[in-house]
C-alpha cells in the first residue's frame, strides 16, 4: 500500500502533467477556432458580443414615453386622482373603495 506522501507526490506529478497536456490541447483548440473564423469571415464580436451597461444594442436612443395609467380612485374634494400603483396617497384612508371610480 502507498504512504501518504508517495501519493501526494503522485498527484503533484499528475496535476503537472494535466497543466502541459491542457496547455498544448488548448493552443491546438485556438489555432481551429482561428481557421474557422478566418474561412467564415467572422469577428470576436460575431462570436462573442460584448455586453455593455445599459441598452441592448439596437435599442432606441430615446426611450419611449410610457402612458400614465389611467386613475382608479378620485379625491371628490380635490380632484386628485391616483392609479392604485406606488405609495397610496393619504385623502385614501381606511375605506379605499369609497374613492372608486366607477368603471363604465
Amino acid at each position: 500500500m502507498a504512504t501518504y506522501k508517495e501519493l501526494i507526490a503522485k498527484k503533484q506529478a499528475l496535476e503537472a502533467q494535466i497543466e502541459e497536456v491542457r496547455a498544448t490541447e488548448v493552443a491546438s483548440v485556438i489555432e481551429q477556432i482561428r481557421s474557422l473564423m478566418t474561412q467564415y469571415g467572422l469577428s470576436p464580436e460575431d462570436v462573442a458580443p460584448r455586453r455593455g451597461r445599459g441598452r441592448p444594442a439596437g435599442a432606441a436612443s430615446t426611450p419611449a414615453e410610457k402612458e400614465p395609467l389611467p386613475p382608479k380612485y378620485l379625491d371628490p374634494k380635490t380632484g386628485k386622482t391616483w392609479s392604485g400603483r406606488g405609495r397610496a396617497p393619504a385623502w385614501l384612508g381606511k375605506r379605499p373603495e369609497r374613492f372608486l371610480i366607477q368603471q363604465e
